[in-house]
């Protein structure tokens, strides 16, 4: 999860400075390098998000001896949000990835 940040980050920069001088990215080339990182990224996040839930799920199956209720309320969001996470990126990628073929 610590390289989705910088990832979007950087996105955002590009964006805002396609923006500003009002010239979008059109070259295939930095698209592809676009989708490719979205790719990698929503796999890294998946990776993420299912190794968060079930860390939490042993938690909670482990008879409670680990995990009080509010800390494992708090994993059980944590795994959610990953979820969420991924679910956006995923949704971004493939965005991307559809508005490559048309150019």
């Amino acid at each position: 999860m610590g390289l989705a940040i910088p990832w979007s980050f950087t996105l955002a920069i590009v964006d805002g400075y396609s923006v500003l001088v009002k010239c979008p990215i059109r070259q295939p080339g930095i698209l592809l390098i676009i989708v490719l990182g979205d790719w990698v990224l929503s796999t890294l996040i998946l990776a993420a998000a299912c190794s968060t839930a079930s860390v939490v799920d042993l938690l909670i199956h482990s008879d409670g001896f680990h995990c009080p209720p509010k800390i494992c309320s708090r994993y059980q969001i944590s795994a959610a949000m990953a979820f969420l996470s991924w679910f956006l990126s995923m949704a971004s990628s493939l965005f991307n990835l559809w508005l490559l073929p048309s150019l």
